[in-house]
């Protein structure tokens, strides 16, 4: 499986479970226009932009693009546009083909979606599954579960970093996975520490 560094948005659950089976990476949907409304999941995006990047992948009808233009303009960081080509047609779940006719990133052949990233830009990675990572025991550990105050040390932890608050230990500790290397979680608990937890 292809790994790849940068968080990749997609419009709909069925674009995730496509990507999901060629590439091992963070995929967040933005679920339509929902996007939107949704201040949570903006400041995850906004956070993954200026650390590791993001990957925009929606649709090529004018819905797609719309959700594109809105995020290209609500996000700083590192921004990478993936384009699908215009391919007419009908998903299989769908019992009639969309208002432009286009298939969706769900309907694309993978192999066409994999060389739309590498026209991109997109360098693809090989993963290793053994590397080290945060562990639950780090959280326990560092006070972010399991005790008297643990929520209330995981808000700061979260709003320190400029992630939702509300993400629970699991959310939490796949997205500091993600973000970061064990060794740099250690020094923002250090710098937290220093600060007082502010």
């Amino acid at each position: 499986m292809i790994h790849i560094e940068q968080a990749i948005i997609v419009e709909g659950k069925y674009d995730k479970i496509k990507l999901s089976s060629v590439i091992d990476g963070v995929i967040i949907v933005t679920d339509g226009f929902g996007i939107f409304k949704d201040k949570e999941k903006m400041s995850l995006i906004r956070a993954y932009a200026l650390k590791t990047g993001i990957i925009i992948l929606t649709d090529s009808d004018s819905a797609g693009f719309k959700i594109r233009n809105y995020l290209k303009g609500s996000v700083d960081g590192k921004i990478i546009n993936v384009y699908i080509p215009d391919v007419f047609g009908k998903e299989r779940r769908k019992e009639k083909a969309s208002k432009e006719g286009k298939l969706g990133v769900e309907g694309i052949d993978p192999e066409i979606i994999l060389d739309a990233f590498k026209k991109a830009g997109v360098v693809f990675s090989q993963r290793d599954d053994d590397a080290s990572k945060i562990t639950r025991l780090d959280l326990y550990n560092d006070g972010f579960s399991g005790r008297k105050d643990s929520s209330l040390k995981r808000k700061k932890l979260l709003k320190h970093l400029g992630l939702p608050e509300l993400l629970s230990v699991s959310g939490m500790l796949d997205i500091l996975n993600s973000m970061f290397t064990p060794e740099e979680y250690r020094q923002i608990i250090s710098e937290i520490n220093y600060k007082g937890g502010e």
